[in-house]
């Protein structure tokens, strides 16, 4: 097959989409060397609380006022099949009490830090990406095969490129002073400053992380198919924006590319909602305080086992039902189908 030049391919969607994965990517943007395994793919997606960029104006508004740490306020994990045809996605929360793996330096002070228990999100403050690809990797047992963090400032400018907004149904009123969310019963659009106001907020419904994930999934899910339906996936140079400002510019150990995210697209083009789930990894429930780290979650070792055993071998989830119930109601595993999150 005889590619048309770059140029030509901005012109023409349907040719650009229907080219090799790796002639896309040189198309539009570089090589690309994302790997095809044969029990799926494994991307960590960290979003990270760092307001770089974010104007006085915009911390206001959205009250972003408090100091960042760099931590991982989000942490995904998104697997996607080797057949391309199913996308599982598993959160795990960010008070999570994990062992960071040693030794590591710090990048914070230059100090060399043997291992040490730590609340997951501070595996990224210390470490940037290697030490929470590492961490990961160490309590699934799962191979990262690429990460990607996504800060305030790239989150909101990447939502700003969805025409019309990212559409937020709730049932109930949601208001949150933290971060001054406010909506009324029914469907809202929102801009990227509303979005981040959503998908930070914890105290609106009483459920704590547990509620902000399930926020976090469904807005993950509304943001895909307004992509879809606004027609984004068959423009190639708004593709080419969007994967560029989620991507940004700062190295990442196996970090993936703006090319990779591309080829990732086109690999997912035909997966609609029903055909992805969503859930938080199973937790039994608040463990007793550690000094020096606080408050942290437990999670049933068990039932994660089970969750990442499935991922392992390119299966769906198991059902809600084989998971024993959380000491926290709220934090009862069960997975979502992503069609089941898509607002009216």
């Amino acid at each position: 097959m005889r590619f048309p030049h770059p140029w030509r391919l901005l012109l023409a969607p349907a040719a650009l989409l229907a080219l090799a994965p790796g002639a896309l990517a040189s198309a539009l943007g570089g090589p690309s060397e994302l790997p095809y395994p044969a029990r799926g793919l494994n991307l960590l997606v960290v979003g990270t609380d760092s307001r770089a960029g974010i104007t006085a104006d915009e911390k206001e508004r959205f009250r972003l006022g408090g100091q960042d740490c760099d931590c991982a306020d989000v942490v995904m994990l998104v697997h996607v099949s080797a057949a391309n045809d199913r996308v599982s996605v598993v959160s795990l929360p960010r008070d999570s009490l994990v062992e960071l793996p040693g030794p590591h330096t710090d990048r914070r002070t230059g100090k060399v830090h043997d291992a040490h228990l730590a609340k997951l999100n501070a595996a990224h403050a210390e470490g940037g990406s290697s030490l929470s690809v590492e961490t990961v990797e160490a309590v699934t047992g799962l191979r990262v095969h690429r990460f990607l963090a996504v800060d305030f400032r790239r989150f909101m400018d990447a939502v700003d490129q969805v025409d019309g907004g990212v559409p937020i149904c709730t049932a109930k009123p949601l208001k949150d002073p933290a971060t001054g969310l406010d909506l009324a019963v029914g469907t809202t659009r929102v801009d990227g400053g509303g979005g981040l106001q959503y998908v930070r907020s914890r105290k609106a419904d009483g459920e704590m992380d547990f509620g902000r994930i399930r926020k976090q999934h469904k807005f993950v899910v509304n943001m895909l198919d307004r992509l879809r339906s606004g027609g984004i996936l068959d423009d190639p140079a708004r593709l080419r924006a969007l994967a560029s400002t989620l991507r940004g510019t700062a190295a990442a150990d196996r970090g993936v590319t703006a090319a990779e995210l591309l080829v990732l697209a086109t690999r997912l083009k035909e997966v609609g909602p029903s055909r992805t789930e969503f859930a938080t990894v199973p937790v039994r429930g608040f463990n007793p305080l550690v000094e020096g780290v606080g408050s942290t979650v437990g999670w049933d070792e068990e039932g994660a086992a089970e969750v990442f055993a499935r991922l392992r071998a390119d299966r769906p989830l198991p059902p809600g039902d084989a998971v024993a119930p959380s000491t926290l109601s709220v934090a009862d595993y069960e997975p979502a189908r992503g069609s089941s999150l898509i607002c009216p």
